[in-house]
């Protein structure tokens, strides 16, 4: 096992330091019991009562006071540069799924970011929530049961070619591109939607309401795989 890889059975809530309710954290702590936390937003943890079991990333906003008050077992601190926290806490952690919370509706270039690391991580299963929507990468299939009318939005960080059925507006294969045509607006027509991106790059976003149909679409979904370190 590598030793900077951190084991959890079961799923993991990571906090970052953006925007998230007091109400958005107990529903993910609900959902996935295990909580990590990126850098300074242990402090917002520790502020809601929640005691993280984990603390990743350079540590560049971690006031001293709050490190004190962790167990110094449980601080892993990376200091590279090179990547966000947010990429820093999903190559520490091992876990069936991750659910995050403030890492969207604040600085847009943070938020950027992210979406970034899902990409050039497809294989870790995680779903980044807000206070309005959710996002995750669309893994090789994955099939949500919806209700007639549900928002549903597919944008391509790259380009990538995609099957689509049970959508309004679906197709047997269609061509995304960041800088071509894009799938944002789109509503399910009928309970079952189906996605089948040829290729990694595609994220889908839905309401925050819809949080566990995506946790069960993703995982009954089959695993993305790694990617090589030339993509």
């Amino acid at each position: 096992m590598n030793p900077e890889i951190s084991p959890f059975l079961e799923k993991v809530t990571l906090l970052g330091g953006g925007d998230h309710s007091e109400a958005t954290v107990s529903r993910l702590l609900t959902l996935a019991p295990n909580l990590v936390v990126c850098d300074g937003a242990a402090a917002q943890a520790l502020a809601l009562g929640h005691v993280p079991g984990l603390v990743v990333g350079d540590m560049d906003s971690l006031d001293a006071a709050t490190r004190a008050a962790l167990d110094p077992a449980t601080v892993v601190e990376i200091g590279e540069q090179d990547t966000t926290d947010f990429d820093k806490a999903l190559r520490s952690i091992d876990a069936p799924m991750v659910l995050g919370a403030g890492f969207m509706g604040q600085r847009l270039d943070h938020e950027l970011a992210c979406y970034n690391a899902l990409v050039r991580r497809p294989e870790a299963r995680c779903i980044l929530v807000g206070e309005h929507d959710i996002c995750f990468h669309c893994p090789p299939e994955i099939t949500l049961e919806l209700t007639p009318g549900d928002r549903v939005s597919l944008f391509p960080l790259r380009e990538v070619a995609v099957s689509i059925a049970g959508l309004v507006w679906s197709f047997e294969r269609i061509v995304f591109a960041p800088d071509g045509r894009v799938g944002t607006s789109n509503a399910a027509a009928e309970r079952r939607v189906t996605i089948r991106p040829e290729s990694h790059g595609l994220l889908v976003i839905l309401p925050a309401a819809l949080l566990e149909a995506a946790i069960a679409g993703l995982e009954a979904a089959p695993p993305a795989p790694k990617l090589t370190p030339d993509g």
